[in-house]
């Protein structure tokens, strides 16, 4: 079963244990939502955030609704995907993902369960960075990857945004090495800092980010905006598809724009990207 490879510009976390909180989240501008079962959720807390999500999940939502479970390993984990496995929760999201056997174990899980939901695999350590090609094309149930990058940081022993520009430059490859839409942005935990938002969150989407996780409502809009295809994009996209659907009648498997930049598959890969993107906004608008 092949989950549904919707493109998200944002998703928002939020503690499984607050019904409150999570009530709020999925009326925010949020494309998605992640309730959080793992590292939110206090030990003594588990059993209710269980409850709280498979509730959720029985309510009629308007948006897709992913679960972040505890790792797989933990009775925990048999626990949470026991629980909210079933037709409408559209993803999971895999903490410490260190290999792909991992995640065909958890395929497996969704399989036996009857849940068509995909897998979103989050990176935190420096083997699972190593193993980021295989993991991206373990099974056709992943959707996406992303980092961790509190633990990554932790666990490769880096300080500050230069440390990290390896990690992101690497899950980026390997997600379109793997034919995956871009990886999906770790948070930014200022929630204060709009602007330093603003300005991490382009800098993501110019390495290669598509979508970002967010943890306050108040950082949705910005990551929106940021994600969200300008009409010249759009347009500059179109031309491309047009233009490679012309070089294709004529035999041909490239092009050179008026510029001089050269043009292949590869390069429109982007554009049908930008494009569906665009298509999905529009959509969920009218």
């Amino acid at each position: 079963m092949t989950p549904a490879r919707r493109i998200f510009r944002s998703y928002l976390y939020v503690p499984a244990s607050d019904p409150r909180r999570v009530e709020k989240a999925l009326a925010s501008e949020a494309d998605a939502v992640v309730l959080d079962l793992e590292d939110a959720v206090a030990p003594n807390r588990k059993a209710e955030a269980r409850e709280n999500v498979a509730e959720a999940l029985r309510s009629r939502l308007d948006k897709p609704v992913f679960v972040r479970v505890n790792a797989l390993g933990s009775p925990l984990f048999v626990q949470d995907l026991g629980a909210v496995a079933g037709p409408d929760l559209f993803g999971i999201r895999l903490p410490k993902t260190e290999n792909p056997e991992q995640v065909r174990r958890v395929a497996e899980a969704l399989e036996a369960s009857g849940s068509e939901a995909g897998i979103q695999c989050l990176i935190e350590s420096a083997l699972g960075l190593e193993f980021a090609f295989e993991i991206s094309r373990s099974h056709e149930r992943v959707t996406n990857v992303s980092l961790g990058e509190a633990d990554l940081s932790a666990d490769l022993g880096v300080r500050g945004e230069a440390g990290l520009l390896y990690a992101r430059s690497r899950v980026v490859a390997a997600s379109r090495a793997a034919r995956l839409a871009g990886p999906v942005q770790s948070v930014y935990t200022d929630v204060r800092d709009l602007d330093g938002l603003r300005r991490s969150t382009r800098e993501g989407r110019d390495l290669g980010f598509v979508g970002r996780s967010a943890i306050h409502p108040s950082q949705i809009p910005i990551i929106n905006e940021v994600f969200t295809p300008s009409e010249a994009e759009v347009a500059g996209a179109e031309d491309l598809l047009n233009r490679l659907a012309e070089s294709a009648e004529r035999g041909t498997g490239a092009f050179v724009l008026e510029n001089g930049r050269f043009v292949d598959k590869a390069v429109v890969e982007q554009a049908r990207v930008t494009l569906a993107l665009a298509d999905q906004i529009a959509e969920e608008a009218s």
